[in-house]
């Protein structure tokens, strides 16, 4: 069984305006391998989750989780 890594990859690059090709190139991966990460196709190693993390200067909990994060601008139900 395979679990889900959700992240938040693509809203980081977008709110900073980085390009997959930077980002790769900063991670010295390919573009591909970004997209492939932030479609939720391929979950990152920890030494590659701890390295966006370092590049996006946040804890990783902040990019990577489990479950799906919360969306912006939506109320959250209460439990």
């Amino acid at each position: 069984m395979t679990e889900t890594v959700h992240n938040r990859i693509a809203m980081l690059r977008a709110e900073r305006g980085i390009s997959r090709r930077e980002l790769a190139d900063a991670l010295d991966v390919h573009y591909q391998t970004v997209s492939y990460l932030e479609r939720g196709r391929y979950s990152p190693s920890l030494h590659l989750a701890l390295r966006i993390a370092r590049y996006f200067d946040v804890p990783v909990e902040v990019l990577f989780a489990l479950t799906p994060f919360p969306r912006i601008g939506v109320p959250q139900r209460s439990r």
